[in-house]
């Protein structure tokens, strides 16, 4: 069987947790927070404080990363422009051990139609 993109976000949606953009915003500053959309959708507005490691080459880069080099037990918030690409990379992160990691539902889109 053939599977699309959206069954594979809808897929790790159900392996990961998400928060709502309105607990996030309440709960920022625990978070260690992750972009990972392209650095040019990163450059033209983030999260406070976050940091860029694009999606596709999240897996190879976190563990190296000075803000993420052995914080596998830290608060990580995922972003992406709409939700999608930050569910696979959570889940992804989840599998190499970081435990804490939660995606932001709707993402860098949800958080700018908030403010």
């Amino acid at each position: 069987m053939k599977l699309t993109a959206m069954d594979l976000v809808a897929a790790a949606k159900q392996n990961i947790t998400e928060i709502d953009v309105a607990t996030a915003k309440k709960v920022l500053s625990k978070f260690i927070v992750l972009d990972v959309r392209t650095p040019a959708e990163f450059i033209n507005g983030a999260l406070p404080d976050a940091i860029n490691i694009s999606r596709g080459i999240l897996e190879f880069r976190i563990e190296n990363h000075p803000d993420f080099k052995n914080k596998q037990d830290a608060d990580i918030l995922v972003y992406c422009q709409t939700g999608g690409r930050a569910a696979l990379a959570t889940e992804n992160l989840l599998k190499m051990g970081y435990e804490k990691a939660v995606s932001l539902n709707g993402g860098y889109q949800a958080w700018q139609a908030s403010q």
